[in-house]
């Protein structure tokens, strides 16, 4: 049983990865500009994220889903916030080429700012939430075991695909001139502040429709 849903945790997290949205743009436009190894800590970042929402969901931790849930609007507006502060720096960064030296001090900051904004997308939260109502033996047996490995499968997943996905882009950024990757960044940042801007928007909206979800 606790190798299925391993398997089974192990594809969702691949699925969940795979998606072209504003936080995986962030990863690749790090693995391009700063190397793979900050993409893939980047990426890590996000899986760990994921894992937590995944976690709180298997384990049936009430308190900390009706806590995130009950303030969702606010944990969004923040993430869509620095969505567009990370799209407007990253439109605005100069590429003149591939730095021969990378500053590794920048690693724990890829790490944590995207596990920030990744925990800030609480849809991530009820599609779990979905997933686990056709799998009631994670829930019903009694047992941590059977969530324990479904948990450890989505972060193996999300993993595996960050890091073969920006070890991958590191082995052809050497062959991208700056010019090439400045029209990257710009594409890059539009796109990552146009969803900072659209959570905004959702969330003023829901606010103006009387159902706030701030401190």
């Amino acid at each position: 049983m606790e190798t299925s849903l391993f398997i089974q945790g192990f594809l969702i997290g691949c699925a969940l990865a795979a998606p072209v949205g504003p936080l995986a743009l962030v990863c690749i436009q790090r693995a391009l500009a700063g190397g793979r190894l900050h993409g893939i800590i980047s990426g890590l970042g996000v899986a760990t994220a994921d894992t937590f929402y995944a976690a709180v969901t298997a384990f049936g931790l009430t308190l900390i889903s009706g806590f995130l849930l009950l303030y969702q609007s606010f944990f969004r507006l923040s993430g869509g916030i620095v969505l567009v502060y990370v799209g407007f720096r990253i439109f605005r960064s100069r590429a003149s080429g591939i730095p021969a030296h990378q500053d590794h001090e920048t690693y724990a900051k890829d790490y944590w700012s995207m596990v920030a904004l990744t925990l800030a997308n609480l849809l991530t939260m009820v599609y779990f939430v979905i997933f686990f109502s056709g799998l009631p033996v994670v829930i019903s047996t009694g047992s941590w075991v059977p969530a324990a490995a479904f948990v450890a499968g989505v972060f193996a997943g999300e993993a595996a695909w960050w890091i073969v996905l920006c070890s991958a882009l590191g082995s052809v950024r050497i062959h991208i001139m700056g010019e090439h990757l400045s029209i990257i960044n710009r594409i890059a940042g539009l796109v990552i502040a146009g969803f900072g801007v659209i959570m905004v928007v959702s969330v003023l909206v829901t606010a103006g429709s009387g159902m706030p979800g701030f401190p």
